[in-house]
C-alpha cells in the first residue's frame, strides 16, 4: 500500500467532510475530556480519603453533670473519676487503638471558642457545659464499630461518635458527582461514534466511484477501507489532543492558577500533574482506537468491499 496515496485519502476526505469533521473532533473532545475528568475525580476521592480517613478520630465523650439531667446514657449520673480511669486503661488494652488523647472540658472550651469564636453561641457558653472526652486514634479507621461496640451504653459513657461517617457523607456526594458525569461522558460518547459513522459513511458515498473502480482492479477490501479508517482515527486523534488540552488546562486554572484552590483549600489533598500526565495516555489511545472500530464496523456494513 502506497503511504502516499493514503494520506491523500486522509486529507480528501477530510475536507471533503469539514463540518462533520469539526463535528466528530468536538464531540470527541468533550466526550474524552469528561472521561478523563471522572478519571481524575476518582484519584482526587481516593486521594481524600486516604488523606482524611487517617486523620479522623473516635471520640468517646463521657456524662457530665448536664447530661445526667438531659441524656438517658447518663441517668446514673456523671462521670467518676474511677470510671474514667477504667475507660482509659480499657481504651489503651484495645489492640484496633493506635493512641488515646484525653481533653477536659475545660480545653474543648478553649478549642470551641478557637474555632467557632463567630457562633452565635459561642458568647453563652461555659466550660461546665463542654462534654470531657478521649480521642482514640485507630490503626485502621474501619475499626470503629469495635470501640462503639464496647463502650456504648457503658457507665460514664454519653455516646462513641465517629468522624468518619461525616466524611462518608461528603464522599458519597464526590462519588455521586463523578458518576453523573460519567454518565454524561457515556452519552457523549454514544454521539460521538454516531457522527463518526454518519462521517464515514458520507465519505464512503461521496467517493463510491474510486471505490468501485479500485474493486475493479483488483484491490483487497483492507486497502479500500484503510484511507476512511485512518480518516476517522486523524479526526479522532485532534480530538484527543484537544481534551489532553482540556485537561491540563483544567488543573491548572482550577488547583495552581485561576481559583487557586490548592492555597484556598490548603486542607484538601489534591492531586498532582503526575496523575494527569499518567492519563495523557490512555486519553490518546482512546481518541484513536475508538473512531476507528467505529469505522471499521460502518463500512463492513455501508460499503460494499
Amino acid at each position: 500500500m502506497r503511504a502516499q496515496f493514503v494520506l491523500s485519502e486522509i486529507g480528501v476526505g477530510l475536507r471533503r467532510n469539514l463540518t462533520m469533521t469539526f463535528a466528530v473532533v468536538v464531540s470527541v473532545a468533550l466526550s474524552l475530556a469528561l472521561f478523563g475528568a471522572s478519571l481524575l475525580m476518582s484519584d482526587q476521592v481516593n486521594s481524600m480519603k486516604g488523606y482524611w480517613y487517617d486523620k479522623v478520630n473516635v471520640t468517646v465523650f463521657l456524662c457530665s453533670k448536664t447530661d445526667a439531667k438531659d441524656h438517658e446514657a447518663c441517668a446514673k449520673g456523671a462521670v467518676t473519676p474511677e470510671q474514667k480511669s477504667q475507660i482509659l486503661a480499657d481504651l489503651k488494652k484495645m489492640p484496633v487503638v493506635d493512641t488515646v488523647q484525653h481533653e477536659s472540658a475545660d480545653e474543648a472550651y478553649k478549642l470551641y471558642q478557637k474555632e467557632f469564636s463567630r457562633s452565635p453561641i459561642a458568647s453563652q457558653l461555659t466550660p461546665d457545659l463542654m462534654q470531657e472526652s478521649f480521642r482514640v486514634k485507630l490503626k485502621d479507621p474501619k475499626d470503629y464499630a469495635v470501640v462503639a461496640s464496647a463502650f456504648k451504653g457503658r457507665a460514664g459513657v454519653q455516646s462513641v461518635q465517629d468522624q468518619r461517617s461525616i466524611l462518608d457523607n461528603l464522599f458519597g456526594l464526590l462519588d455521586g458527582m463523578n458518576w453523573a458525569a460519567r454518565a454524561l461522558m457515556a452519552l457523549m460518547l454514544v454521539v460521538a461514534l454516531m457522527l463518526i459513522v454518519n462521517t464515514v459513511r458520507v465519505s464512503a458515498f461521496s467517493r463510491r466511484r474510486e471505490t468501485g473502480i479500485m474493486r475493479l482492479v483488483g484491490a483487497s477490501g483492507f486497502y479500500i477501507q484503510a484511507p476512511f479508517i485512518m480518516e476517522a482515527a486523524v479526526a479522532g486523534l485532534i480530538g484527543g489532543i484537544v481534551a489532553c488540552g482540556f485537561l491540563v488546562v483544567g488543573r491548572f486554572l482550577i488547583i495552581d492558577g485561576g481559583l487557586n484552590l490548592a492555597d484556598k483549600l490548603s486542607l484538601i489533598d489534591f492531586i498532582g500533574w503526575n496523575a494527569v500526565i499518567e492519563k495523557l495516555p490512555l486519553v490518546l489511545a482512546t481518541s484513536i482506537v475508538m473512531p476507528a472500530i467505529a469505522a471499521f464496523f460502518a463500512l463492513r456494513k455501508y460499503l460494499k468491499v
